[in-house]
């Protein structure tokens, strides 16, 4: 579907904005710093680092096929590169240039900069492509930013990818899971699309095993190299590297007690201190702050910075400290890549970090504490290096860095795989295990991906899709779970249930958030109106419906009253449309159960199945496979109810315990009926 750009209203309130993020906090933000914002467009295109590299960029990009270009965040490669090439006629013949980005929130931002740098309305000559909002013209646009999975959608139709002349995969340092899926894929496409060409764009300097990875020629004697290496990065001053004697027990009071003695016997300069979570962050500079300082000295200016930090807050980090202080900034992952912060001489370094790994016996994510890798704590380093020769105080020992892995590998080793593995034999990829995959994953991982499709119904025994239902799962623009409840939900006569079900879903909140005394209590009595004990779900249903039985003009004025979000179920309404063309073009029913609360129980349950949990006797919820524990969120309906036997979730929240959200009340026998291949009834003797 093609979305014309066109001015609002004042009074709409339309956006994709409220979808639920995909913004990784602990690694990622959606704040984007200029520092060269009171100048005008044009110069300020000429003040970023890429500037002085672009014939460059341009020459190499004509005579290989693979161009790995390292970048710090904020050199200008994600906006100024598809200008680069646009300008020097790489669109000419109807051809586009295509960048992906691991965010939908970094694909439309981006989309929306570079079509006022062009001096275009967002739409024409630069778009975006993000899931269910298409804001392209196909006459006219000609760079097109897009969201990973989008690219690979687009695969499905046209798998030469011919109407592109470059393609740009950005932010491939963080290695996720859709970036090594299409490394793979982009791979195979070049040996065949010789006029194709691909720019890797990454924020760290571990560039070799990119480069051997796409140079595929290597083996033939005479042939030239199709893959090379180009480093924009600005000059770095040498770092001087320090070690703890001993192990550090405690590393926050470890970090602390470092920035303290930096503070006070090493000359002027910022600090960046590495964390892995929120809370310990929260911690370090709290007991910085409580700390005494020397009052013949500079004070210390101590400043926190993860991804969930308003943006007021994060954009201080940026700034300078006041006359006479010393700034500390305690930073989550996040300054290791997804942020520069100038002025830094002295960075601490924790050696650890948080990483997301799958459970394949529960099927549940684990937010987990490891050591960094080599690379890792190099690219920390390299903080200290970018104004002059800095330092870098290490909370570990020599001999624990040697003992360090090269890397931390990608995120398809270490998370759950069912819908790369359903993308991926819907492009025709048969032997999955066999796949050319930058990071292989685990086979254990692979194991459980196909069982779990299998169960679903998505593939046969012999691993291969079924039809329809496979091939129609693949082409929902959704995970496998979720396309599994909409398909089912023909059958169950509650496609209108469903749908909408499914819609809320995609939205972070469908309820005003409210902290105050007084209000918080009458928003609280308003939510009641509409929950159900059969849980959250149909809780949320019932707030759309009720908001579609209000007319359209008093609709605003009742989510007022109700407290709640007019945004997201103006939001609902437009993914809902996305959904209802979808479902025509599989000639699937637009039907309502009636009030039969039954079917849309099992219609959620037959999609979520492996999402489900039981009530242990110690009064913790336990996943069915794997006994993992875990427990009701606080916003869910079910916090204050007595707790149910039986309950299916949509997703998990880590903090510091695993809870589950979006719950659903269900009954056991359906697990059994519904996923025969996935659970069986053990009997007690």
């Amino acid at each position: 579907m093609n979305t014309r750009p066109r001015f609002l209203k004042p009074s709409d309130d339309g956006g994709w904005q409220e979808d639920k993020t995909d913004v990784d906090t602990e690694k990622n933000t959606t704040f984007i710093f200029n520092s060269n914002l009171s100048l005008v467009l044009e110069q300020q295109r000429v003040r970023l680092p890429i500037y002085k590299n672009r014939n460059h960029i341009l020459y190499l990009i004509k005579k290989y096929q693979v161009l790995v270009l390292v970048g710090e965040t904020g050199c200008g490669k994600s906006t100024q590169l598809p200008q680069y090439l646009l300008e020097a006629g790489w669109c000419d013949g109807g051809k586009m240039i295509g960048i992906t980005e691991p965010r939908r929130v970094a694909a439309t931002t981006l989309a929306t900069r570079v079509a006022e740098e062009k001096g275009c309305l967002l739409g024409d000559i630069v778009g975006y492509s993000i899931r269910f909002d298409d804001c392209t013209d196909p006459e006219t646009t000609k760079i097109k930013y897009m969201t990973e999975g989008m690219l690979m959608r687009e695969m499905m139709a046209d798998p030469l990818l011919r109407k592109y002349s470059v393609i740009m995969l950005d932010e491939v340092h963080e290695r996720n899971l859709n970036t090594d899926i299409l490394m793979g894929l982009l791979k195979k496409i070049l040996k065949k699309q010789k006029n194709l060409k691909l720019v890797i764009a990454s924020a760290t300097v571990d560039a070799e095993n990119l480069r051997n990875f796409f140079n595929f020629n290597t083996t033939r004697v005479g042939e030239k190299d199709t893959a090379t290496i180009l480093s924009v990065e600005g000059r770095l001053y040498p770092v001087e590297k320090f070690y703890v004697r001993e192990p550090v027990a405690d590393y926050v009071k470890g970090l602390v007690d470092t920035v303290m003695k930096i503070h006070t016997s090493e000359p002027l300069g910022d600090i960046l201190g590495f964390l892995t979570g929120q809370e310990e962050v929260d911690t370090a500079v709290s007991l910085l702050q409580d700390m005494g300082q020397p009052l013949e000295q500079f004070k210390l200016y101590v400043l926190p910075m993860y991804g969930s930090l308003p943006n007021s807050e994060q954009i201080k980090v940026f700034r300078h400290a006041p006359k006479g202080m010393r700034k500390a900034v305690i930073a989550t992952n996040i300054a290791e890549t997804s942020v520069t912060i100038p002025g830094i001489v002295y960075v601490v370094d924790n050696g650890f970090m948080k990483l997301r790994w799958f459970n394949a016996d529960s099927h549940t994510d684990s937010l987990v504490i490891v050591p960094i890798s080599q690379a890792a704590a190099e690219q920390r380093a390299g903080r200290a290096g970018r104004v002059k020769p800095g330092k870098v105080y290490r909370l570990y020992t020599e001999a624990e860095y040697e003992k360090l892995p090269a890397d931390n590998g990608g995120e398809m080793e270490r998370c759950e795989l069912s819908r790369a593995v359903l993308q991926l034999k819907a492009l025709g990829v048969e032997n999955v295990a066999r796949f050319d995959f930058p990071s292989p994953p685990p086979p254990r991982n692979l194991l459980a991906a196909l069982e779990l499709l299998h169960a679903a119904g998505a593939i046969d025994s012999n691993c291969h899709l079924t039809h329809p239902l496979g091939f129609r799962m693949a082409e929902f623009p959704l995970g496998p779970l979720h396309a599994k409840a909409l398909l089912a939900s023909d059958e169950f006569h509650c496609s209108q249930e469903i749908s909408s079900i499914l819609a809320l879903l995609q939205v972070e909140n469908i309820f005003t958030v409210v902290t105050s005394g007084a209000l918080s209590m009458k928003a609280r009595i308003k939510r009641r109106q509409f929950e159900v004990v059969e849980g959250d779900l149909l809780t949320a249903l019932n707030v759309y419906t009720a908001f579609l039985g209000v007319k359209e003009e008093e609709r605003k004025g009742w989510c007022y009253t109700n407290f709640v979000n007019y945004k997201a179920m103006k939001r609902v309404t437009q993914i809902l449309i996305q959904l209802g063309i979808l479902m025509k073009h599989f000639n699937l029913s637009l039907v309502s159960s009636k009030g039969n609360t039954e079917n849309v129980l099992k219609c959620i349950t037959a999609g979520f199945f492996p999402n489900a949990a039981y009530l242990h006797p110690s009064g913790v919820y336990k996943t069915i496979r794997g006994n993992q524990d875990l427990f009701i969120h606080p916003s869910s309906v079910l916090y204050t109810l007595q707790q149910p036997q039986w309950i299916v979730y949509c997703e998990t929240l880590h903090t510091q315990k695993m809870y589950m959200r979006d719950l659903t009340v269900v009954k056991p026998e359906w697990l059994h009926d519904l996923a025969p291949h996935f659970y069986h009834k053990r009997v007690e003797r």
